[in-house]
């Protein structure tokens, strides 16, 4: 830990001040290899599964450049340190969506690098920085804070600053190097630390090496899904269990700049509790693109909890993907994110509860057995069946693998959610089968009711599979407030449908976050007890019910804000136990 009052900064980078001028604002360090050791991340690529641009040459390297503690952006040529960079954009491969690569009125900064037997040259830009006068540093190491064995248990890192490593890409199906994290191990905290310009992740709570090092890219003979599913077994062997991996506590960090997740995990994160942290500023570089990029990226986040994050200005906000069961996403407040909320190829049972999710594109589920209450759903909505690839789930409160199956959609509950209305921030592309909306029409022709979709089954002249594609699961939805714009699912139990969209506005104001809100009258008539395990019906396919991390019943008292609800009293739909019609600002952070 570091000293009471002091700032205690531990770098992944060393200075460089042996620059010359090449050309106007140009200039040339030579760096000898000596100053690398083994790991010259000037000579290793930004390489892995699920790596989407850049597809060829030139690739971007792990290698960075540092003016006064901002990272500058590479160039392929020597030719390209002259020319301005050209703003374009990327296309979210998964929602169509297109993403803009740099930031609009900003001056960037660029370097170029070239290895060769004894010695590294780097060209940079520094526009009108003399680099003599300024802090320049480069990455020199893939992390800060990481050991090279497994399984040593039970470190705290407390109160540090910790910055700039040459992090490499971290897929699941890698091994998966943070700026900091345990490399396999149990019971970790990671608290009130700085965490910031990691090239690719910032906090790794994921899997190591034996268990799959990019073997899609590296053989390319099937399927990466098909390596990241025999991951799950190989992971088994090697003591992938409650009693050895996971339990970590990552808490009140202010994580920001990293190219690709600011909290990464696959495996490893199990049984964890990630919560109170600031999250900003992740993936907007767009140096690289793919798909494992988010403020908070996990696979198998088996009775994970996501606890009262602050989560904006990020390429997408929380990604939960592959076996989400027994996780728990409460209290969280996400804006100004390119997407907040996306759940894929999970079977739950998964909880959202009483977080904001107010960005553009709100919430997108590839997924089953969800349930989300109170709710704040700023944005547009997306539900997408998955039947191509069939997904592990577990054991309740385990990693033993119970079965395997494909993801049909639906099996999802919904109560006291606010949907708002709005324009779409653009007609995706390639998705018309599963269009982006408003609110939750997309469940329409569900079956409202356990019951109800038995009986639809057993009305099927076909047998085995083609008998359970053709009815769609069940969908429980109840007691949901939708502005204008917004559609109820056509078959929900006192849907309150408003005549104008309520207004929510999310005002960053730096260290304070506030909700100014402007609600009609009607808004006063939604009104719901306290939700518990009783209220949500059991998870189909995994066959099992929603539960605390302990086995026991999940009762859903608290708001947003931390106040406590009373069972027996009724509150409005939404995060906040208060809200009410009329125009009021809460402080939310």
């Amino acid at each position: 830990m570091a000293a009471v009052g002091e700032r205690v900064v531990i770098k992944g980078s060393e200075r460089v001040t042996n620059w010359e001028r090449e050309s106007g604002s140009v200039w040339r360090a030579t760096v000898p290899h000596s100053a690398f050791g083994e790991f010259n991340p000037f000579a290793e690529e930004v390489y892995g599964d699920w790596l989407f641009e850049p597809s060829g040459p030139p690739r971007r390297h792990l290698g960075d450049v540092y003016l006064n503690g901002v990272s500058l952006y590479e160039v392929g040529t020597l030719e390209e340190l002259q020319e301005p960079l050209r703003r374009t954009e990327v296309i979210d491969y998964r929602t169509g969506l297109s993403v803009p690569v740099f930031e609009p009125e900003r001056t960037l900064l660029v370097w170029h690098s070239e290895v060769g037997d004894d010695e590294t040259v780097i060209w940079a830009n520094f526009q009108e920085a003399d680099p003599n006068q300024a802090l320049i540093e480069i990455n020199v190491r893939p992390s800060v804070f990481s050991p090279l064995a497994h399984h040593l248990d039970f470190i705290t890192v407390r109160g540090f600053e910790l910055a700039q490593a040459a992090t490499p890409w971290a897929p699941p199906t890698a091994n998966q190097v943070g700026l900091i994290g345990p490399n396999w191990a149990k019971g970790w905290v990671i608290e009130d630390n700085m965490i910031h310009d990691a090239k690719c992740s910032g906090i790794s709570l994921g899997k190591e090496m034996s268990t799959g090092e990019n073997f899609w890219t590296e053989r390319g003979d099937k399927p990466g899904y098909q390596y990241q599913l025999e991951s799950v077994f190989a992971a088994r062997q090697i003591g992938w269990d409650r009693e050895h991996i996971g339990s970590h506590l990552v808490r009140r960090n202010t994580i920001f700049e990293c190219g690709q997740a600011g909290i990464v995990g696959h495996l490893g994160c199990v049984f964890s509790t990630i919560e109170d942290n600031h999250i900003s500023r992740i993936a907007l570089k767009r140096e690289f693109y793919g798909a494992e990029i988010a403020g908070i990226k996990l696979h198998a986040a088996i009775d994970v909890e996501i606890r009262h994050n602050r989560i904006h200005d990020c390429s997408l906000g929380i990604w939960l993907d592959w076996q989400a069961q027994g996780t728990r996403v409460s209290r969280n407040v996400l804006y100004e994110n390119v997407r907040d909320l996306f759940v894929e190829v999970s079977h739950g049972p998964y909880l959202v509860e009483h977080n904001i999710f107010a960005s553009p594109f709100a919430l997108e589920t590839a997924s089953q057995g969800g349930a989300y209450v109170h709710n704040l759903v700023g944005g547009c909505t997306r539900l997408v069946p998955t039947l191509d690839r069939p997904t592990p789930y577990h054991v309740p409160h385990s990693t033993e693998v119970a079965g395997y199956a494909a993801i049909y959609g639906g099996d999802d509950r919904y109560i006291a959610n606010i949907f708002l209305g709005g324009r779409l921030p653009r007609e995706p592309r390639g998705n018309d089968q599963f269009p982006v909306g408003y609110g939750t029409a997309a469940y329409d022709g569900s079956p409202p009711t356990f019951e109800d979709y038995l009986s639809r089954l057993a009305a099927q002249e076909a047998i085995e599979l083609p008998r359970y594609r053709a009815v769609r699961q069940p969908a429980y939805l109840r007691a949901n407030v939708y502005g204008a714009g917004a559609e109820a699912f056509a078959d929900e139990d006192a849907a309150l449908l408003l005549e104008a969209d309520p207004s929510f506005t999310v005002v960053d104001r730096g260290a304070e976050v506030y909700l100014e809100v402007d609600l009609p009258e009607r808004f006063a008539t939604s009104r719901v007890g306290v939700v518990s395990s009783s209220d949500l019906p059991r998870v189909r396919f995994v066959d099992a019910e929603f539960e605390d991390r302990d086995g026991g019943p999940v009762v859903l008292d608290v708001d947003l804000l931390g106040s406590s609800k009373q069972v027996g009293e009724c509150y409005p739909a939404g995060p906040l136990a208060n809200l009410g019609a009329g125009t009021s600002r809460v402080r939310i952070w």
